[in-house]
């Protein structure tokens, strides 16, 4: 398939993999996180531990840090971005074309969301987002990541037999759609345009933002049905 740093997209055609080339290094590869128990949830503790008896953070100002980013963004944001781009042709050309200054009007960046790029579902592609080496995830449009998302088994079988993993989620592709396996580094973070439900052309922005999942972003799901 590819090696580190090179590999930013494999596409599954009819069960043939082909895997493109994308210039975009990993530049978490070696850092100490690499070292720390495979459970995420084990790693986020020894790090918070190690970090506290350093007196480099603030457990209280981190639980802050977490519910903000759980309960008061999670993927409303990205939800935002998705219904706007289903409602308006111009946004949605603009944001395929390049996010980041159409993300930044909307006042969506920041730390782990410095560069996007936004891919869109359609009748013959089906996009699909991971971090094979760790976690990168755009945190300033969905928030914190699923422990799913970090879990060993997702990021080896998410390229390797992708099919089977989206049939898990309970989403199944019809064979002639191909599958685009994006890989998110460092450098570039990736979002999911979803399909556009059906039976939604008379629905505003508002009430199509609530028809946005977080997972149908990730291209592990689908917008939800009205």
């Amino acid at each position: 398939m590819g090696g580190k740093g090179g590999l930013g997209l494999w596409t599954i055609d009819g069960g043939a993999a082909h895997d493109r080339v994308m210039p975009h290094d990993h530049s978490d590869h070696d850092h100490p996180h690499s070292l720390l128990p495979p459970d995420p949830a084990l790693r986020v503790k020894a790090l918070e531990t190690i970090l506290t008896q350093k007196g480099l953070i603030d457990p209280a100002a981190l639980d802050e840090i977490i519910d903000t980013y759980e309960n008061k963004i999670g993927p409303k944001n990205g939800a935002h971005v998705v219904a706007r781009a289903w409602s308006d042709p111009d946004f949605k050309a603009a944001l395929l074309e390049n996010a980041d200054p159409v993300l930044a009007e909307m006042g969506y960046y920041g730390r782990q969301g410095e560069h996007m790029v936004v891919v869109e579902n359609t009748e013959s592609v089906h996009n699909v987002i991971v971090c094979t080496l760790c976690s990168c995830y755009p945190w300033p449009l969905l928030g914190i990541p699923p422990g799913w998302y970090k879990s060993d088994a997702y990021r080896a079988r998410a390229v390797r037999e992708p099919r089977k993993v989206l049939a898990e989620f309970g989403v199944t592709l019809h064979k002639e759609q191909a599958v685009r396996v994006w890989d998110s580094t460092a450098e570039v973070r990736y979002l999911v345009l979803p399909k556009r439900p059906e039976g939604t052309d008379d629905m505003d922005e508002a009430a199509l933002t609530a028809l946005v999942t977080r997972d149908s972003m990730i291209g592990c799901g689908l917008a939800a049905r009205p």
